[in-house]
């Protein structure tokens, strides 16, 4: 028989994505919908452990489906993922008479749900809210839309730099070990060449490639270079490489950082975090548990966190092609 819903608690936990407080508005009112409460938990698993705990209702909620960031905040907890921190956050739920949360973060805060669940038998939920788009069982994570649109805004700005001064423009984007903002927001922008972790180029085929773009008469290039990416030992050696190698190249470096993180989510990202909470939360309600919502062929499906946490999103060979043929 399973454990009757009447509190859910929802946190945010590692890096913010836009669309996590639509996600956080999503959970908080699907829960007044269905005549439960909902408890805010500040400061991710930290702020569980040390019940910083918060009810929320429908009009807490109110003007935040545009904002950035979340109003939950943010943090990692190393002492969650010791058995004394976990214990220590169970008996603050047992405390708050909270049944069941949902978490919004990514495969590290996932992997602390996992774990939880299996320690506790605690009802848990989670929604995908990272920008490098890299969670197994789901086409789109919370924010990625976000970060491509501001990405590909922020490189046709520096296209109208380069090509006023002739330039080979370096731009470095978020992506340790996935490159999907870099090739998606390569092709968006125009990008000459696109470097990224899942192929390894080659510094020789790099300067290649550069060479044909001189001499097809492309007076300015941009590169859009994924910083996991294992061309080089960074962005900055890499630009003294291709100096020393092509002096008829002036070349810049801009990295992206943070700000690919920051500003108001894309409809695409409050559209998909309402659904991923509403799924959430109904989810809980039916008696599931240690899953992750995701989107899958436009449908909101349920993966197993476990699943979703050791799975390996794969980038589309199909968009590689198309990337190649766009820099002729």
């Amino acid at each position: 028989m399973p454990k009757t819903i009447k509190r859910v608690g929802v946190l945010t936990s590692g890096g913010d994505s836009p669309g996590m407080n639509a996600a956080i508005r999503s959970v908080v009112r699907t829960c007044a919908y269905h005549n439960i409460q909902c408890v805010g938990i500040y400061r991710g698993y930290q702020g569980m452990i040390e019940g910083d705990f918060k009810e929320m209702g429908p009009r807490s909620v109110h003007n935040t489906v545009n904002k950035g960031g979340t109003i939950l905040k943010s943090a990692r907890s190393k002492e969650f993922m010791t058995a004394e921190g976990r214990k220590k956050a169970h008996e603050k739920l047992l405390k708050a008479e909270i049944d069941a949360f949902v978490v919004i973060g990514g495969d590290g805060s996932f992997t602390g749900a996992e774990i939880f669940n299996k320690e506790f038998k605690f009802p848990v939920m989670g929604i995908p809210g990272t920008i490098d788009n890299d969670i197994f069982g789901t086409s789109h994570t919370l924010g990625y839309d976000t970060a491509l649109n501001t990405v590909v805004e922020c490189i046709d700005k520096i296209r109208d730099t380069a090509s006023s001064h002739n330039r080979l423009f370096f731009v470095e984007v978020m992506g340790r070990d996935a490159g999907h903002i870099a090739l998606n927001a390569g092709i968006g922008a125009g990008a000459e060449e696109i470097l990224i972790p899942e192929e390894d180029l080659g510094l020789e085929r790099l300067l290649e490639s550069l060479k044909k773009s001189k001499a097809s008469g492309k007076s300015s290039s941009i590169v859009v270079i994924a910083e996991g990416d294992k061309i080089g030992k960074n962005v900055f050696e890499l630009k003294d490489y291709v100096e020393a190698n092509l002096p008829e190249y002036e070349v810049r470096v801009s990295v992206l950082g943070h700000m690919q993180r920051g500003g108001s989510p894309s409809c695409f990202d409050r559209v998909l975090a309402s659904r991923l909470g509403v799924k959430a939360v109904e989810s809980l309600l039916e008696g599931k548990s240690n899953y992750m919502v995701g989107i899958l062929n436009n449908k909101v499906e349920l993966t197993p966190l476990l699943k979703a946490i050791k799975g390996h999103t794969e980038i589309d060979r199909e968009l590689l092609r198309v990337s190649e043929i766009m820099s002729v």
